[in-house]
Formats: C-alpha cells, sequence, structure tokens
C-alpha cells in the first residue's frame, strides 16, 4: 500500500488536493481549529480515487488521512451540526478564493450545502495518508 502524501502551496496545488479528498468523510466533532497555532486540522477517512483509474480499476478503497491548513488566521461554518458532533460529514471540494496575493480563502465545501472557510495568509496545506486502508462498500456516484 503506497501512503499518499500531498503539499499545496498554490491553487494548483489546491486543486490537486481537492480530487484526492473528494468524497472523504469524516466526523463533525473531528474537524478542530488551534486558533494559536493558526492551523485546521480534519482528520478524515478519504476515498482512494487513485485507486480507480484504467480499464481495471481496483476495489474501492478507503484510507485513514488528516488534513491540515497553517497560517490560518480564522475560520468559520455555516450549516454545520454544532449540537451533533457524531454526525458524518461528506466532503466535497476545496476551493481558493483569492484577497490580497497571496491572501485569500479556502473554502471545504460538504454535501447538503454545508461549508468551512477559513481565512489564509497563504495556501499551504498539507494532506498525508496515516496508514490505515480498508475496503470501501461501494464507490462513490455524483449526478451529473
Amino acid at each position: 500500500m503506497d501512503q499518499l502524501k500531498l503539499v499545496a502551496l498554490d491553487e494548483e496545488d489546491l486543486n490537486i488536493v481537492s480530487a484526492h479528498v473528494q468524497d472523504a468523510v469524516m466526523k463533525a466533532g473531528d474537524i478542530k481549529f488551534f486558533a494559536r497555532e493558526r492551523r485546521f486540522v480534519v482528520p478524515m477517512n478519504r476515498f482512494a480515487w487513485e485507486t480507480q483509474t484504467g480499464l481495471f480499476p481496483g476495489k474501492p478503497e478507503r484510507r485513514n488521512s488528516v488534513l491540515h491548513f497553517e497560517r490560518v488566521n480564522a475560520a468559520k461554518a455555516a450549516g454545520l451540526p454544532r449540537d451533533k458532533l457524531a454526525e458524518t460529514l461528506s466532503l466535497l471540494a476545496l476551493r481558493f478564493v483569492a484577497a490580497e496575493a497571496p491572501a485569500g480563502t479556502i473554502e471545504l465545501l460538504f454535501s447538503a450545502g454545508a461549508t468551512i472557510r477559513l481565512e489564509v495568509e497563504c495556501i499551504e496545506a498539507r494532506l498525508s495518508d496515516l496508514g490505515g486502508a480498508w475496503e470501501a462498500s461501494s464507490r462513490p456516484k455524483h449526478r451529473t
């Protein structure tokens, strides 16, 4: 099993990380903002899309991973279940909205319209697989 480790330092890099975390699931209560360290951490079980390529894709797989952002000045959430910390969230995409370069806002877009907005000094994100992997019950499907 190859463990994925990605770093994003610009918008193009962030788009690559976004593709790898599409359909990741996590518990609302596991997402943390460490204001003093200016770090935002998202532990997740990501769907390993990289195993689903070619004519004969492998078995669907999920991997225990963590996504974290550095240089975060503020974090705001909308539509998240603050009183239901055990609720499962499904991450759809990451998006960067530029402000005065290199600063901007990184948006974490979830199913059911939930969003987290991170005001960042610059893009500095890391995605790391932590080692655990297992066969997923199914491959995520999206309406076109």
